[in-house]
Parts: structure tokens; sequence; C-alpha cells
């Protein structure tokens, strides 16, 4: 008699464990469905899915559809370049081909056709079969023009180490042919106390 009381303990604990289980499922399933993202987050986040897959699938097209006529990129290394620069880039044979991008949307503001996107990213390129990676912040300035959201300015932050070493893996400074470049000068900070600079303006 022991031994059956026993079991029907055990059969006791066993279902109410059970019935425990499932009780909590539902309250998992909820706690997953309030984590979502934004509608706004999900909306850019979709466009920047789009942005990357075109880059590594060289998808001119569609990164067309994205960026506006007068977008304008400053990368991590300084340099500006057009949308047109941009595009002619993914067909030079002596630039860095990107093999993988992730960009991740972290912050949405909206000022009235305006939208600052702020996240991270991940880039792989691959130039003379070596692959370097780099990974960084990123600022997205959109405007709202015609019911859809064109890209007018990028500008991406790498994080330490990576914006000296993206310098070395860069094969020559050679300018691209597309049409509209222009570089951001540097400004004369003028020559140290004891010395005569040969970049200094003459004087009469």
């Amino acid at each position: 008699m022991g031994s059956e009381k026993m079991k029907k303990i055990l059969l006791c604990l066993a279902a109410a464990s059970c019935f425990m289980i499932a009780a909590a499922v539902p309250t998992v399933v909820l706690a997953q469905q309030t984590v979502q993202q934004p509608p706004l987050i999900t909306e850019f986040q979709k466009i920047e899915d789009q942005w990357s897959t075109s880059r590594v699938k060289v998808d001119q097209f569609t990164l067309e559809t994205i960026l506006s006529p007068t977008f304008i990129d400053i990368s991590s290394t300084g340099e500006v370049l057009t949308r047109n620069q941009v595009v002619a880039s993914m067909f030079e044979k002596e630039a860095p081909q990107v093999v993988m991008m992730e960009q991740r949307v972290v912050n949405v503001r909206v000022i009235e056709d305006i939208a600052i996107v702020t996240g991270t990213y991940i880039e792989q390129t691959k130039l003379d079969g070596v692959v370097h990676e780099q990974r960084g912040v990123f600022t997205h300035v959109y405007q709202h023009v015609r019911e859809v959201w064109k890209c007018v300015q990028s500008q991406r932050t790498a994080l330490p180490g990576d914006v000296q070493e993206a310098k070395k893996k860069k094969k020559s400074d050679k300018p691209s042919n597309a049409a509209e470049p222009f570089h951001i000068p540097l400004l004369y900070k003028g020559a140290k106390p004891g010395t005569q600079s040969t970049n200094a303006p003459p004087t009469n």
C-alpha cells in the first residue's frame, strides 16, 4: 500500500508540474510579443537592409532608388563621395568590393519631412584576395519625397583602430572619373614657432 500511495503522489506532482509549465507558456509568448520594434525603426531597417543587399549584389538600380541624386557620403576615412561616385566605385576593379554588409537601426528621429537614422554597421570588403572587416556607427539623413524616403547624406565613424587599417588597405588615391568630384580642403594651421613654412602665403 505504501508503494501505491507513493506512485499516486508522484503522478500528482508530475501533473502539477505539467500544468505550471503550460500556464507559463502564454506568459513567455506575451513577453516576446511586447519586445517588438517601433514602426519607424522597422520601416527604416527594411530600407537599410535593401541598401546593404544592393552593395553586396552590386545592384545599381536598387541603390539608386534609396539614394537621392544629391546624396553625399562621408566615409569613416573622411572621403567625400557623391551618389554617382558611390555607384561607380562598385564597378571599379581597383576599389575594395563589399562582400558583406549589415546595418542595424538603433534610433530614428523625424523632424517634419526629415528623418535622422542612427545605428551600427559591420562591413567586410575584399581587395587583392584579402578580406577586411570594419565595425562602427552611422548616421543617415533621409528626406520624404513623393511618399518615399530618400537618403541625402551618410556619415560613418569606425571603431578605434579600424580607420587607420582601412587607410592601409586602400590601394591608391586615384580620384574617381564619376561626375561632380570634390573634397574638403585641410585648414592651414600656421608654422611652428621658430620655423618657416613653405605653405604659408607670401608676405609683401
